[in-house]
């Protein structure tokens, strides 16, 4: 099977719509309501776009957006450029590009002015861009540096931060094939983020209520926002299908020529978890939580 990072993305929106914490949700919607006809929104980390299509679809926004997406990956950005005009179409939204190389996506009822920026997070904050009305960091803070990153990043918002999908340090693969493989392997999965290159914090879910205070943000709501992909009948839905398929590659690329670990026991492990799911037999969690703030 190939495997590209953007096609990762696409397939795990589903899975997201049913982890965003729903209780953190409606506060946020609640300040969309009270934010007036316009606002500026800032997404640090934004992959191709899904997270804008997402709040589009829900229809969360208010009438004028002016929305920031910046990600690192050249190849994220590119894709998102074509991705999000197709979107744009088969939601009834018309997009143009305006004088200043922005996508405009609009209809009756909503206008969004997208700027599409590729640069590493840090390298964007230290250009004192303007401030936003809302900074969302989806699936994104326990990539960085935590917590020394964590005020320069809520530095982009004078309002609010809604911050999504932080990983907690617990990832689950039921049914169990023996427990101890599964225990040791899945550590040292973990232990593997920390030597990402960018650093990480696999417990930023919990670490993040202190961190969040120590960085004088005021938490208006919290909660879990988990991952939770199973079988229904014997199938998964298409995409998710793909996503479960891009975990156990994720976990393959980090732990493949690991010296801590036998190749031939964690490649018959990887034979068995592929084999459920193409059964229908595997069910994924992993617990995240989600953040909304006042920065």
């Amino acid at each position: 099977m190939e495997f590209k990072f953007s096609d990762y993305l696409l397939a795990k929106q589903s899975v997201d719509d049913r982890a965003l914490n729903k209780d953190v949700l409606s506060i946020l919607q609640t300040y969309f309501d009270m934010a007036g006809p316009s606002l500026s929104i800032i997404e640090a980390g934004g992959g191709i776009g899904t997270m804008l299509a997402r709040l589009l679809r829900w229809n969360m926004l208010p009438p004028h957006v002016g929305y920031t997406l910046v990600d690192s990956m050249p190849e994220n950005i590119a894709y998102a450029k074509t991705w999000l005009p197709q979107w744009a179409a088969s939601a009834g939204l018309q997009t143009e590009t305006t004088p200043a190389n922005e996508l405009r996506l609009f209809d009756a009822k909503h206008e969004v002015y997208l700027r599409l920026i590729c640069a590493d997070i840090f390298d964007f904050i230290a250009r004192r861009p303007p401030q936003a009305d809302l900074l969302i960091a989806h699936a994104f803070l326990d990539l960085l540096p935590l917590p020394n990153g964590l005020p320069d990043l809520l530095s982009l918002s004078h309002r609010m931060a809604w911050l999504t999908l932080n990983f907690d340090g617990v990832t689950i693969l039921e049914p169990i094939l023996n427990p101890l493989t599964d225990e040791y392997i899945i550590r040292l999965y973990h232990r593997s983020m920390y030597e990402r290159p960018g650093g990480g914090d696999i417990q930023s879910g919990r670490h993040l209520f202190s961190y969040l205070l120590e960085s004088d943000a005021s938490i208006l709501a919290a909660g879990a926002s988990d991952w939770v992909v199973y079988p229904r009948n014997g199938k998964y839905q298409p995409e998710e299908y793909y996503f479960l398929h891009c975990i156990l590659h994720f976990i393959e690329e980090s732990l493949s020529g690991n010296r801590r670990l036998d190749p031939q026991a964690f490649k018959d492990w990887l034979t068995v978890r592929r084999s459920q799911i193409e059964r229908g037999k595997l069910t994924y969690i992993a617990h995240q939580m989600d953040f909304l703030v006042i920065v």
